[in-house]
């Protein structure tokens, strides 16, 4: 817990506010993730430590939906880890090189930058069939998934798309740039289909060849690692490929389900 926050019972308190009262399942994720977020929003209303948050969460409904925004796992860009992508680059190659549907899960997705950044690489990439390409993207957040569908991103201070879109030999077939606004156009956005899901307690999503679940596991509890990847291994067909973020690990209890395909950049197949 933070010190400037006040008493780790302060910060216990108000995680069982957030959880019975804001509907936000606390205990998923790992307390410095939590502790992190909660910070900010502390430093940002001026409140003087965790129990004094907690009495402005109660008052103010403005605050408490900036609060779950926050919380919402939504980082991500466009090619993140452009090395992981060349990778990437050969399967999605392997893939469709068979007379078939390859379907291919991204999730959580965020605002969409990962599931629009697949579709790309393979418009962009003559020895890819992107017609065979099948993408779903989810994500919990419905206002994130709102954000996903329309694809327009804004660079900001914290934010450079251009540099994101760089691994594209050329993105004027696939971006419409005005000024600082970079909008996915309709024949890349056609390609993604977009729906919510619980990656924690939703069900499986059927035999996928390729899932993508980046970058969010590094938040979760370790508890409930496990289960999302027993989703995952239902969710994929044998022989099906897994990319996790270039961090993350898979599991002790589940390695015996993935083997190794690229170690460095986190490429697993189902076995």
């Amino acid at each position: 817990m933070s010190r400037r926050s006040g008493s780790p019972r302060g910060f216990r308190s108000l995680l069982e506010y957030i959880g019975s009262e804001l509907d936000f399942e606390t205990d998923f994720y790992n307390d410095a993730y939590l502790d992190r977020r909660i910070t900010a929003r502390i430093r940002r209303t001026d409140s003087d430590d965790y129990r004094a948050y907690e009495r402005l969460l109660k008052r103010d409904g403005d605050e408490a939906e900036a609060l779950m925004d926050s919380l919402s796992i939504n980082v991500t860009g466009f090619f993140r880890n452009p090395e992981a992508w060349e990778r990437l680059r050969d399967v999605l190659r392997e893939l469709t090189t068979d007379n078939r549907t390859v379907r291919v899960w991204s999730a959580p997705c965020a605002d969409g930058r990962e599931p629009y950044s697949l579709a790309m690489l393979a418009r962009d990439d003559a020895q890819i069939d992107e017609r065979r390409l099948d993408i779903l993207a989810t994500d919990i957040n419905p206002d994130i998934l709102a954000e996903a569908r329309a694809g327009v991103y804004e660079t900001s201070q914290t934010t450079d798309i251009e540099a994101e879109l760089e691994p594209l030999s050329d993105v004027s077939p696939y971006i419409d740039r005005d000024g600082d606004t970079f909008t996915v156009r309709d024949s890349i956005r056609e390609m993604v289909s977009f729906e919510q899901h619980d990656l924690i307690r939703g069900d499986p999503q059927g035999e996928f060849d390729l899932m993508l679940c980046r970058n969010f596991l590094i938040y979760i509890d370790s508890s409930f690692k496990e289960p999302i990847f027993e989703t995952i291994s239902e969710s994929l067909r044998s022989g099906g490929y897994l990319m996790i973020g270039m961090t993350e690990t898979i599991p002790n209890q589940c390695r015996g389900t993935f083997e190794s395909v690229d170690k460095q950049r986190r490429i697993y197949t189902r076995v």
